[in-house]
């Protein structure tokens, strides 16, 4: 099969006290992106950038503990490219061109 490029976009927010958190965004189990939460009332527009077969892949978002906060994302969509969501955390790319 052909891999296919989709870009993934969520807007994600954190409530937190003390140290600044870090997150983690996996798809399936390989490691995309980490992040340390560094900012006070806002959220951030996350890009996830994937290249891979059709098929179905497990977008999950995870704080690294230690860590008081809490972890929100929203809106997980396709922006480009042949693919959809489902339920804010399945990526399912087409074969569409």
């Amino acid at each position: 099969m052909t891999r296919k490029f989709v870009r993934v976009l969520a807007d994600v927010d954190c409530e937190w006290e003390g140290l600044q958190p870090s997150y983690r965004v996996y798809v399936n189990d390989e490691l995309f992106a980490e992040r340390t939460w560094r900012w006070t009332d806002a959220y951030l527009e996350e890009i996830l950038q994937i290249e891979a077969e059709p098929g179905k892949y497990r977008l999950r978002w995870e704080l690294v503990p230690p860590c008081l906060a809490r972890l929100t994302v929203t809106n997980v969509r396709v922006d480009l490219g042949p693919g959809n969501i489902k339920n804010n955390e399945l990526l399912r790319i087409t074969d569409e061109s």
